[in-house]
């Protein structure tokens, strides 16, 4: 799988905590209950502006369709940037083509958790090893392997990275040709663990990844939410998995063991982690106004240029905070 993130990440997170910690700590003393009320309101007020889609919409890369499943809304790639960048901090990620989120709250909800949508077209990956595998010791060498590679990664100002064990244990459903596992860490000294759980739905010419974004006590939630998601990615004709000609088509460099045991920094470890530190974000430049009201004023003049596309065959919600 290809890891396209090269900035230090341990750098970048070193120097926005230092920014968070003085702007909270200059602003403080100002801070009123009719303060908090104000932070309350310009969440709900982001919140509004989410336009999402429900039903079915084309993905385009990929040649499919993604059947949005009932307990879950859709955010197009635009909206999708501005949720994961600008709201929760995280590096621009532009393989992104969407995020599925809970029907029942919005993305700045305390309990938020969302499934990034993307396309790899990595070629026809051949499943025949996937009823051969030991994931058990798969596991033990990418602790290995993770462990291993440590000390580079921190000279390189990133994050000690630990893979704790399998969260959900990987299976591949040959008929739907879906796999899906779920990877528990830990970043650094953190004592929060990450939840990291992966979906590749196969096709013809490429792979589709669904990864969730939440923390390790969301993983019920998420699990549930499995099958409904395993099933919303559609190949249209001639992309599918069984339309494979051996004359033309690649055969990806990855099999089903392969995917698994891909890189751990993989983008969705980073969106993972950073989501925790959203509120603190949020509430720092709420506390100053100026990202906020930046948004807000765009929005009362029309401008469309942070991503915000209104469609008209588009749900727009209030979202459960």
């Amino acid at each position: 799988m290809r890891n396209t993130y090269t900035k230090p990440f341990n750098s970048l997170y070193n120097m926005k905590t230092k920014l968070l910690n003085l702007i909270l700590f200059l602003s403080f003393p100002f801070l009123s209950f009719g303060q908090a009320d104000s932070t309350q309101l310009r969440i709900d007020e982001i919140e509004k502006s989410l336009v999402y889609q429900t039903g079915v919409v084309d993905l385009g890369p990929g040649n499919a369709i993604l059947n949005i499943p009932k307990e879950l809304r859709f955010l197009d790639k635009k909206q999708s940037a501005y949720v994961l960048s600008d709201l929760w901090g995280n590096p621009e990620d532009t393989s992104v083509l969407g995020l599925l989120v809970p029907a029942n709250r919005g993305v700045l909800a305390d309990n938020s958790w969302v499934f990034t949508v993307s396309y790899d077209e990595m070629g026809y990956v051949k499943d025949d090893d996937a009823e051969s595998i030991d994931y058990n010791e798969l596991l033990k060498k990418m602790q290995e392997e993770t462990e291993a590679e440590n000390p580079e990664r921190q000279k390189q100002g990133y994050s000690a990275v630990h893979l704790i064990g399998w969260a959900s244990a990987p299976y591949y459903d040959k008929e739907q040709k879906v796999l899906h596992w779920a990877k528990e860490l830990r970043f650094g000294e953190d004592s929060i663990p990450t939840l990291n759980y992966n979906l590749r739905v196969l096709g013809r010419k490429g792979v589709f990844m669904l990864n969730a974004v939440a923390s390790i006590h969301s993983l019920e939630e998420v699990k549930q939410n499995i099958g409904p998601v395993m099933g919303s990615i559609q190949f249209k004709r001639g992309s599918q998995y069984k339309d494979f000609n051996p004359e033309f088509d690649k055969v990806a460099a990855w099999t089903v063991g392969g995917l698994v045991a891909g890189k751990i920094l993989a983008k969705a470890g980073f969106i993972a982690l950073l989501l925790k530190f959203w509120k603190l974000i949020l509430v720092a430049f709420a506390g100053v106004g100026a990202a906020i009201r930046k948004f807000v004023k765009r929005r009362k003049k029309g401008d469309d240029s942070d991503g915000m596309v209104t469609v008209a065959t588009q749900e727009n919600a209030d979202p459960a905070l």
